[in-house]
């Protein structure tokens, strides 16, 4: 059994992170490189403080992870040295905890027991046992290739590889059918790929991940825009079922502040992805922040995955604006009571390096040069409210203050709008919702018949975690159709949401 005086010995350590000096230097992940065997006696440490609740609220979809990972299980497991069946029981429950371990969020530490009182020490760093069990699993040789013994003769498409399209790749290769992944950009991994920063994920994780799959017999096209290069005729005629994990690319743009024409404002990601394609080796990016004045405008992960793109490319300054206002430090029990997703102040390693933060202000104006080019932005302090009547949220400047910001680049990291527009939609006769996702029946189904749906284009733009739970979801759904049962777990259902005070 667990320790149950294990958090009174041991205090939450949080794994070592580089200099900031060797960080700016180098594109690589943030945190330092220990030595195997010492980082598995830290982490061993670490999972004794588990206390293997009778109700593990951590791995519970609504309040901890929509995976159902079985935390306690594999935090003893860790506790008493044995790496195999915690690796086991690992990924039983997700197919990329090298993933989630390093970029999802954690819902599962907001939702441990620990963090119901700072009296605790914190909650258990799940997190990091997580992505130690992952390293340790690639590093012994325990992830092996899964190849399916029968073969179903169905074929199934997925649009999309990123992590919601991969794991229903993963899941339904494994169950015997014939798995073709179609990905339109020149590489595959989708948001994983262009959209998370080297120094957040190496993308040799990436791809040592997808040698797996194919080593499984999931095949990969890249470079194919479905609807476009393979029409829908030729995949309705050559698949017998389709799913659609085209994510919830399309950016949230800022029309209406004067000078948004001005040369040097563009959306976060058009930053993102050639910063990335850099980084791979495709040559210079052609939106640098190199010695530049670089203002973010949106307070969330891909304004900080841009800030901390920015400071390696060599800007000048960076500053990150947040229309809201400061939040705290600690869990407010009467705004975000334990175990719901807490409200407080966040700060990315990328925070820590350089630049500052500014919040409860708004952009009020882009101001230009004579050529045409942002040269600041125009700064007013202010509040947002809700009306009361509509539920729109209103931002109102608080005094007449003005103050003007220097800003050769401006990153608009605003959130996303949801699904692109896209041919394929339209020859599968599916039109978006009013969130701009795609809907879906209870079998995961969209209205066009075997046509399937998850992720972020069926949630909107999302964690990781939820990817990954929905891809899995969705493939013993497939599944289903296709054989007329599964036994493919189904940890999520398309109407899951996680727990909130509304």
């Amino acid at each position: 059994m667990a320790d149950p005086t294990g958090f009174l010995k041991y205090d939450r350590e949080e794994p070592k992170k580089k200099s900031k000096e060797d960080r700016l230097a180098t594109w690589g992940e943030v945190y330092a490189d220990v030595e195997p065997g010492e980082r598995n006696e830290q982490v061993r440490k670490q999972a004794s403080r588990c206390m293997d609740c009778g109700i593990p609220f951590c791995h519970s979809g609504g309040s901890g992870c929509p995976l159902g990972n079985l935390i306690p299980e594999w935090n003893d497991l860790v506790r008493r040295g044995d790496w195999a069946a915690a690796s086991d029981r690992l990924h039983a429950t997700n197919n990329f905890p090298e993933f989630t371990g390093k970029l999802c969020p954690a819902p599962c530490e907001a939702g441990c027991v620990l963090s119901i009182s700072p009296l605790s020490g914190g909650p258990v760093s799940i997190k990091r046992v997580e992505q130690t069990i992952a390293d340790q699993s690639w590093e012994a040789g325990y992830v092996q290739p899964q190849v399916s013994a029968v073969s179903s003769g169905q074929r199934v498409a997925v649009v999309g590889s990123g992590p919601a399209g991969l794991a229903a790749a993963q899941q339904l290769t494994r169950a015997g059918h014939e798995v073709t992944v179609f990905e339109r950009d020149d590489r595959l991994g989708g948001l994983l790929r262009y959209g998370i920063p080297e120094f957040k994920m190496e993308k040799k994780v990436l791809d040592r991940r997808l040698a797996q799959l194919r080593k499984e017999g999931t095949k990969f096209v890249t470079g194919c825009e479905v609807g476009v290069d393979l029409t829908v005729e030729e995949l309705r005629a050559e698949y017998d079922a389709v799913v659609l994990a085209v994510g919830a690319l399309r950016g949230r743009d800022d029309k209406t502040t004067p000078g948004r024409e001005l040369a040097g404002i563009h959306l976060a990601m058009e930053h993102l992805v050639p910063a990335n394609k850099y980084v791979e080796g495709d040559g210079p990016s052609p939106v640098d922040a190199a010695g530049k004045h670089v203002v973010i405008i949106g307070g969330g992960d891909t304004g900080a995955d841009s800030y901390g793109t920015a400071t390696r490319q060599g800007a000048l300054s960076v500053t990150q604006l947040d229309q809201y206002p400061t939040p705290p430090s600690t869990r407010d029990d009467e705004r975000s009571p334990w175990p719901t997703w807490p409200y407080i102040l966040r700060t990315y390693p990328a925070h820590e390096e350089a630049g500052e933060r500014k919040f409860a202000v708004a952009v009020t104006r882009f101001i230009g040069d004579d050529e045409g080019n942002v040269r600041a932005v125009e700064l007013r302090q202010v509040r947002v409210v809700k009306d009361p009547e509509t539920g729109k949220r209103m931002v109102t400047p608080v005094n007449d203050e003005v103050e003007e910001l220097p800003a050769d680049l401006v990153l608009l990291a605003i959130g996303f709008e949801g699904v692109e527009h896209m041919p394929l939609l339209d020859g599968l006769g599916l039109s978006l919702t009013q969130r701009g996702t795609l809907s879906c029946g209870a079998d995961w189904q969209t209205s066009s018949p075997g046509v399937f749906v998850c992720g972020d284009a069926h949630r909107g733009a999302s964690l990781v975690v939820w990817a990954i739970a929905e891809g899995r979801s969705v493939a013993s759904a497939v599944d289903a159709y296709l054989t007329g049962a599964s036994d493919l777990p189904a940890p999520v259902h398309p109407t899951a949401l996680p727990l909130a005070v509304v």
